[in-house]
């Protein structure tokens, strides 16, 4: 039967959507292909059409259990037979899926990518006669991507043991992120590639600076009365409190989010396919497999993760081409969470730093001068014109001439070496005699003092709209210390010009301070030493706190250790910790720091070990005996510990652990030092 005949008869479609036709040929012929859709754009059918077409068995690989639900629900009552192989299935639903396998009964065959860790499921897909492959939310890939899945890492051996074409769709990748898809999935085999746009004109984009959040949430919810939506927050005890705000208000909301049992989880998504009007407070894991497509509006309560996350987001809104709202909420503490989620991560530097630019580009959309639909769709690589459909196009912002300011923010991070935080560089341009400013000598650099004009927390918002800019990034592993991007060189040349929004800088100087549990300077090594901590908790197998507690690990990122003696005197830090981890958590607070060798730190922290300082420097001066002209001569590191720990008080005692010769030329210098100890 042709696709055409079967688009109407089993899908109730007259005609393709805008760029569906020629992916469904591709696949239809076999081809690899990877497309990118927006969400609403019917990515579905794209694969679920080609398999009706197809001799054989087309087995799509989702994360999404309610969705896989879903779709194997719709195509049964339009008569497809299909299946799905999930974590939710019973052990009867199970047998007889792979009974309908044995007997060649189905046409689709969903699955969740945990089914590919047994080695056995490649055989049993041979058998059951798989002709076609199609990965759903193939961006989860990806490293770069905003949701990566490490079992997606095992489709492309899948394919290669199968020897059938694959199919992989998102509605989100960026270029790095295709680039990644291509080659974790498609292993050289170049698919043919459709990107089909990203712009839902129909979406109405707006940012706010949090200002009594709770307050901007629901009076947001109060103007769309009747209108089913979704709150995205950053933490589950959120989504509780601002649902039970809500029903407090009269409206009608439920929270949703990892935490609850899943039957519980599953209420609320019965629930919120079935009635209208209904809210749903949820953390980001809600909504990916609901396939409604009347819900009104997203808010975001907290700052998304990346571009990428946010418009999958509130690209769950308005499915069904009607116009839909959003409203992103973001602050400062927002974004010191997500520092912080980034500096904590076991990842390697060079992702960190990535993330930190997506994070930047976040920020740019956040603190857009201009369209943000422009702003969003050339994150993806699109050009467009200005929407009409944005707050920013609603009503422009004021924009002011910060090139004076920029430059000497550039100049404060570049003259300092670009080895502190904003936090301290605002004090360089404010000219805060702080001790630190003092001990570094920095209140005597050019830039000391250049800055009065703005305060503290407008010249927070300079640094933000300037990584918005990603003229400057953290570095992860210099502890957050804000390093220029090459962005950033021709304005502090003085060869271009920048401009800046005003209304930025007002909101910051009424906004609330924001407490935290470390100076801003100390945040980033604070979540350098959490991530070691949580590595080294992975590795032994026991809870985060079992190695040191979060007072320890405060302590020891605000009075930064330089020596395992000093580590022994934080608080929680005893003899066996210091042992075990001491050298761990040194080189994290300290890189360059000196190793010293085993024997000496065995001493760490006892008075043993400053008798053994002594006793080397001492050994030092007399390396060549008194006179600087004999042959040299020195004890092994492992004898001046026994001299430090046994503190022999006679030269006859000495000399036995030393020996004659040694005793001749180091004993009465180091039985003056012991004799002292």
């Amino acid at each position: 039967m042709s696709a055409a005949t079967l688009l109407r008869d089993v899908f109730g479609f007259e005609d393709f959507r805008p760029g569906q036709q020629e992916i469904v040929e591709a696949v239809i012929a076999g081809q690899n292909a990877l497309a990118i859709m927006p969400t609403g754009g019917g990515k579905s059918l794209c694969f679920q059409l080609p398999a009706l077409v197809r001799d054989g068995l087309t087995v799509v690989i989702s994360p999404l259990i309610a969705l896989m639900r879903d779709q194997v629900r719709a195509l049964t009552e339009a008569g497809v037979r299909a299946a799905a192989l999930t974590s939710a299935n019973s052990a009867q639903e199970t047998d007889a899926i792979w009974a309908s396998l044995a007997s060649g009964e189905l046409k689709i065959l969903y699955m969740a990518p945990e089914r590919l860790a047994s080695g056995a499921i490649a055989a049993a897909l041979r058998r059951a006669g798989v002709s076609l492959l199609a990965v759903d939310e193939a961006h989860c890939v990806s490293q770069w991507g905003h949701d990566f899945r490490p079992d997606y890492l095992r489709i492309g051996q899948l394919r290669r043991q199968l020897d059938v074409p694959l199919a992989a769709f998102t509605a989100t990748a960026d270029a790095e992120t295709r680039a990644d898809i291509v080659d974790k999935l498609f292993d050289g085999a170049d698919p043919q590639i459709f990107l089909r746009g990203f712009d839902r004109p129909n979406i109405h984009l707006a940012f706010a600076v949090k200002d009594q959040p709770r307050k901007q949430i629901l009076s947001f919810v109060a103007a769309r009365p009747d209108q089913s939506g979704i709150i995205y927050c950053g933490t589950r005890a959120k989504t509780e409190s601002i649902s039970r705000a809500l029903n407090e208000a009269g409206k009608s909301a439920c929270f949703y989010h990892g935490g609850m049992d899943p039957e519980e989880r599953k209420s609320v998504e019965a629930r919120f396919q079935q009635e209208d009007g209904l809210i749903v407070v949820a953390t980001v894991a809600f909504g990916m497999g609901i396939d409604k497509p009347d819900i009104r509006w997203v808010a975001h309560a907290d700052l998304p993760k990346t571009i990428e996350a946010y418009y999958q987001e509130i690209g769950r809104a308005g499915r069904d081409g009607a116009s839909a709202e959003t409203l992103t909420l973001f602050g400062a503490d927002d974004i010191r969470f997500r520092r912080q989620q980034i500096d904590e991560s076991l990842a390697p530097p060079e992702r960190r730093h990535a993330d930190h630019g997506r994070l930047n580009a976040l920020l740019g959309l956040a603190e857009a001068q201009k369209c943000r639909r422009q702003t969003l769709l050339a994150y993806f690589g699109e050009a467009a014109e200005p929407c009409g459909n944005c707050d920013l196009c609603n009503a422009p912002p004021e924009l002011f001439d910060a090139t004076t300011p920029v430059r000497m923010a550039l100049s404060a991070a570049l003259r300092s070496g670009e080895s502190f935080g904003a936090g301290h560089l605002i004090d360089i341009l404010r000219g805060s005699e702080t001790d630190k400013i003092r001990e570094r000598g920095h209140d005597t650099l050019p830039t000391f003092g250049v800055g009065k004009e703005f305060d503290k927390r407008q010249w927070q918002a300079i640094f933000r709209q300037m990584m918005g800019f990603d003229l400057i990034r953290p570095d992860s592993e210099r502890h957050g210390a804000l390093r220029m991007t090459d962005r950033a060189r021709p304005i502090l040349r003085g060869e271009e010009e920048i401009t800046l929004r005003q209304d930025s800088l007002q909101t910051a100087r009424k906004g609330p301070v924001v407490k935290a549990l470390v100076p801003e300077e100390d945040a980033p090594l604070l979540s350098a030493l959490k991530a070691k901590r949580r590595s080294l908790a992975e590795a032994a197998g026991v809870p985060a706190y079992i190695i040191f507690n979060d007072r320890t690990l405060i302590e020891m990122a605000q009075s930064r250790p330089t020596t395992l003696d000093e580590m022994s005197r934080i608080g929680g830090v005893g003899a066996k910790k210091l042992a075990s981890y001491g050298e761990a958590f040194l080189a994290v607070v300290n890189p360059d720091a000196d190793k010293q060798h085993p024997s000496r730190s065995k001493l760490a922290g006892r008075s043993e070990g400053a008798v053994f300082d002594q006793l080397l420097a001492v050994q030092a001066d007399l390396a060549r005996g008194e006179d600087g002209l004999e042959k040299p001569l020195s004890c092994s590191a492992a004898l001046l510990a026994r001299i430090a720990k046994a503190k022999p008080r006679d030269l006859g005692t000495l000399s036995r652990l030393l020996g004659d010769r040694h005793a001749e030329r180091f004993g009465e210098a180091f039985l003056e030092i012991l004799k002292e100890a």
